[in-house]
């Protein structure tokens, strides 16, 4: 096992790290018959990893066979495992991912893949892993941009469009789920609000992932963000990577899943907004491309999601801007795993950097000029 060779923005498989699925079979079988006692026959194939997503877990598909009371029966499951050595977060918050998923499911608060087993023995597939309900659909993967080719760049405006509501309303569905059912999140009553959490756990992140190094750029931002934090502070879950491309979509456009929970917590549901429109730039005019039609703007993405909501979306900017520095602390990690300097992709100047300088009317850094702010 070790991890992917090849530079972030290719085709193809983006997964940290990849195995010899035959060994993985056969370390799951076992598992996976305890699991299933009623199973006979019992048989797993089709192991894959996906294209074009997958970058901080360890996520393959693959589908299990069995007999019951004479019945054949095919299910296709995934097993995400826990990461270990090829980290992007330095917390991973694994159990956690599997328990959101569990309470949004038992609250049929937004589509979700269906949890099946959570496993914390290490000892089966080399780290605690848990497996899920393989859904079926097209996601409008990041590698390469969606915007610029592939599935949703084919389909007609009026199917875009389609697409796009479909998928606010998932994504504002979310905030159905009540905080008393993710108590899990803040165990200790550590942030009563909920705004701190996500603050101080990003402050952290940074601090984790510069390890030691100078971006005076971003200190400064951080500077600003925290000299001019917002009063509007309404409770709330936090996906954690709210974007159209975590979302999967059926034939007809329609949501059947809503996918990666590795970041959750209670900080409330702006963050999640302004991490979807800041992204929404990212998708577009940072890969050169404008806004494909039919894909709502994000004037139309804040008023909907409001509509739906019914959350205050005033100081929505001031979470954008958090939320393109977050993309900025995940670019320098991403860099670490996935090494590159080159001009307007490495740790100091990329698309994020480029999106929050814009936001405040600053150069962004460059590799000649590291310290302007």
């Amino acid at each position: 096992m070790g991890k992917i060779s090849g530079q972030i923005g290719s085709v193809g498989i983006v997964a940290p790290n990849q195995r010899d699925f035959t060994t993985l079979e056969r370390a799951l079988f076992d598992w996976l018959q305890s699991k299933m006692p009623q199973a006979v026959d019992l048989r797993t194939d089709s192991f894959a990893y996906p294209h074009g997503a997958g970058l901080s877990h360890e996520t393959i598909l693959f589908d299990a066979h069995w007999a019951e009371d004479g019945v054949q029966h095919t299910r296709g499951m995934v097993i995400r495992i826990k990461p270990t050595h090829h980290t992007v977060y330095q917390h991973d918050w694994f159990i956690e991912q599997y328990r959101i998923m569990e309470a949004l499911h038992r609250a049929n608060a937004t589509p979700v893949a269906t949890p099946l087993w959570l496993e914390l023995d290490p000892a089966i597939v080399g780290a605690p892993f848990f497996v899920m309900e393989k859904r079926i659909g097209k996601v409008p993967v990041s590698f390469p941009p969606y915007s610029r080719e592939g599935w949703v760049k084919d389909i007609s405006p009026v199917q875009r469009r389609t697409l796009w509501e479909n998928a606010i309303h998932a994504f504002a569905d979310i905030q159905s789920l009540p905080l008393s059912d993710v108590k899990f999140l803040d165990p200790d009553n550590r942030y009563p609000d909920g705004f701190e959490q996500e603050w101080d756990r990003w402050r952290e992140y940074f601090d984790w992932a510069r390890n030691g190094e100078v971006y005076p750029f971003l200190d400064e931002i951080w500077s600003r963000l925290d000299r001019t934090r917002p009063t509007s502070r309404q409770p709330g879950l936090v996906w954690g990577d709210a974007r159209i491309g975590n979302i999967m979509f059926d034939d007809q456009q329609k949501v059947v899943a809503v996918m990666d929970w590795e970041a959750p917590g209670i900080g409330g549901a702006l963050h999640d907004l302004g991490y979807w429109c800041a992204m929404s730039r990212i998708e577009t005019e940072q890969q050169g491309v404008p806004r494909l039609e039919g894909m709502g703007s994000r004037e139309e993405t804040i008023a909907l999601w409001g509509e739906l909501t019914g959350i205050d979306t005033s100081e929505i900017e001031w979470y954008e801007r958090f939320s393109a520095l977050k993309m900025c602390c995940l670019a320098i990690r991403t860099m670490v795993l996935f090494p590159s300097e080159r001009p307007g992709m490495n740790r100091y100047d990329n698309p994020a950097t480029r999106i929050l300088a814009d936001m405040y009317g600053l150069s962004a850094p460059t590799p000649k000029k590291l310290s302007s702010c």
